[in-house]
């Protein structure tokens, strides 16, 4: 019973917290499906990276927050609907509600496949930015869970290798813990510019951060 009335609590907090929060009532107000769509949008006004007329992929876009921002910030007039310069695709493991102009797939970034149909709408362009909001489901075993996020955050960094322009950049979504310092150095190893960016509308408690890659190094 005790238990229980604990888990309650947890609960009311969370759910007090959700309802109080600024940036779940800002995204209501604008339109955003997410909160998350404000830490997209404050790594993006920090370092410049979004521009009409770029193309840029969207993995783990479900439910579409960062979607519907990239697809603002590449509309004249930072407009949530009609023309849109600049090709935006969006790939998730969950299903996701459509956005008008972009370009969405489903399937699991992990498999070759679906890999396959990513690079088929990229269509041989240079890719401008790559942003990367995937997460495993957690199971709570930290070692378990470093290695499945540190396999995506791998897996994008190789798909951005292969796909972004010179001046490209890349921004994934990653957890203080273990394995956190190799992929830090891993992006040290693929960027010229490497940033770690914790927005404000990352909850404090979360222990979240992004990680990007700007200008790729030249290979071999």
């Amino acid at each position: 019973m005790k238990a229980r009335t604990q888990s309650k609590k947890v609960n009311k907090a969370w759910l007090s917290d959700h309802v109080n929060d600024p940036y779940v009532k800002l995204a209501q107000k604008e339109g955003y499906r997410a909160r998350a769509a404000y830490k997209l949008k404050e790594i993006d006004e920090q370092l410049g990276l979004i521009r009409p007329g770029q193309v840029v992929v969207d993995l783990g876009s479900a439910p579409g927050a960062w979607s519907q921002y990239l697809r603002r910030r590449m509309a004249p007039g930072g407009a949530a609907a009609g023309a849109l310069q600049g090709t935006l695709i969006a790939l998730d493991i969950l299903p996701m509600e459509p956005i008008e102009g972009v370009h969405f797939l489903q399937g699991d970034f992990r498999e070759d496949e679906v890999l396959a149909r990513l690079q088929e709408a990229v269509q041989g362009r240079p890719v401008d930015v790559v942003v990367s909001d995937m997460a495993p489901n957690l199971s709570g075993v930290e070692s378990v869970d470093a290695v499945r996020i540190a396999h995506l955050i791998e897996l994008a960094v190789d798909f951005a290798v292969q796909h972004l322009r010179p001046d490209g950049a890349l921004v994934v979504k990653l957890f203080h813990g273990s394995g956190y310092t190799q992929l830090v150095q891993l992006f040290k190893n693929t960027f010229q510019v490497v940033k770690t960016v914790k927005p404000k509308a990352s909850r404090d408690r979360s222990a979240e951060t992004f990680l990007v890659g700007m200008r790729l190094k030249r290979r071999g």
